[in-house]
């Protein structure tokens, strides 16, 4: 009985979650719509090869620079 009532009391929560998901394609071509994404608003790129190097060759610089 117990295991009935769970599974009616879930149910609803269950297709309430799923209703804040959109099928639909971005459509990149609309001025209204912007590349999503935890790097997409960064002047640089994280993913080149020599990021590292750059990184820490400006923080280097940062640090010896005459104020």
């Amino acid at each position: 009985m117990l295991a009935r009532s769970a599974i009616r009391a879930s149910a609803p929560i269950q297709t309430f979650g799923r209703r804040a998901f959109s099928s639909t394609r971005s459509q990149l071509g609309s001025p209204y719509h912007y590349p999503e994404g935890p790097r997409s608003n960064l002047p640089f790129n994280p993913l080149t090869k020599f990021f590292a190097v750059r990184y820490w060759g400006f923080m280097v610089w940062q640090t010896k620079k005459n104020k």
